[in-house]
């Protein structure tokens, strides 16, 4: 068997970081994490971090601002997966320049991990947000660096317990808020399995210099079948309330900002239907189901079970 490559994940303590870290340990990649020393004093964080050591994770102690720390722990891996949040999407330009500085790396993987910028019709404030992910895509290809996109879609755990609404923390039972006429379909993706797909791309010479979409065939539903999915589960009619565009439009203008980003990427999903109105383009990307046969991915019925 051929060795591993060793992955640094940046931005390993994170929401999706740290299932790409407890993927890539039980895979058997050499796994490091990148953590600022104030990240420490963070008691839920501290506790991640001491059960990451103690399965073998190596930290290096330094910044995404911090070049020097920067270009110290990409110099010691072949590959580097940043999972930053949105604050953090523009000081991707550091992680760029260190691995050009480094040379080494045989492989890049940006904070993508939603929905493909190429096919994004979003509005603002969500508009920005995909503009700064897109930025960083040209400027990984005009340093010709080796990279994969990764594109899961809708995190599970994010948005099918609550359907969009944020306070929730399960579905609903007696009443929904569908967004536009609850036809354009969307993708669901269980977070653990964005992981093992993600970590099975990394070595994975069809990945390279390509984008791996996660378009689990089960998990492509529209709105009213998630729905009708849940209304069978728990044997009840919900009442519906479909939400316009104008009336979702007129939120993304007048509420606070949090709510504005959310809504405003559900417009370009569940109105516009951004996730699945193009068909993945065989000489850029590759789609993860077909590639990894394998995997027995979490389909959204089998999610649902456990609210019944």
């Amino acid at each position: 068997m051929k060795d591993k490559s060793k992955i640094l994940i940046i931005g390993g303590t994170g929401y999706i970081g740290k299932y790409l870290v407890e993927e890539s340990v039980k895979s058997g990649h050499p796994t490091f994490i990148l953590v600022r020393e104030s990240t420490l004093a963070n008691p839920e964080k501290s506790k991640l971090i001491d059960t990451f050591k103690s399965n073998g994770v190596t930290l290096f102690y330094g910044d995404i601002s911090n070049q020097e720390s920067l270009i110290k722990a990409i110099k010691q891996v072949d590959v580097v997966i940043s999972t930053v949040g949105g604050q953090q999407f523009a000081e991707q330009v550091n992680i760029i320049k260190a691995i050009k500085e480094a040379g080494t790396i045989k492989r890049f993987l940006p904070s993508e991990f939603g929905f493909d910028v190429n096919h994004i019709h979003a509005v603002e404030p969500a508009a920005s947000h995909f503009a700064l992910k897109a930025k960083i895509r040209r400027m990984i290809e005009a340093q010709e660096i080796p990279y994969t996109y990764v594109i899961s879609n809708w995190f599970a755990d994010f948005f099918l317990p609550n359907l969009g609404n944020l306070q929730a923390k399960s579905p609903p039972r007696d009443k929904v808020v569908i967004f536009g006429n609850g036809n354009p379909k969307a993708i669901y993706v269980k977070e653990e399995d964005i992981a093992t797909y993600t970590i099975k791309a990394v070595d994975d010479p069809r990945t390279f210099n390509r984008t791996l979409y996660m378009r689990p065939p089960a998990n492509i539903l529209s709105f009213n079948e998630i729905v009708s999915l849940w209304e069978k589960k728990i044997g009840k009619t919900l009442d519906k309330l479909y939400l316009s565009e104008e009336d979702i439009l007129q939120i993304i203008q007048e509420g606070p900002l949090g709510l504005r980003v959310n809504l405003a990427i559900c417009h370009s999903v569940f109105i516009k239907g951004d996730s699945t109105n193009f068909e993945v383009d065989s000489s850029i990307g590759v789609e993860a189901t077909e590639l990894y046969p394998d995997v027995k991915y979490t389909t959204v019925n089998e999610y649902y079970n456990k609210f019944v």
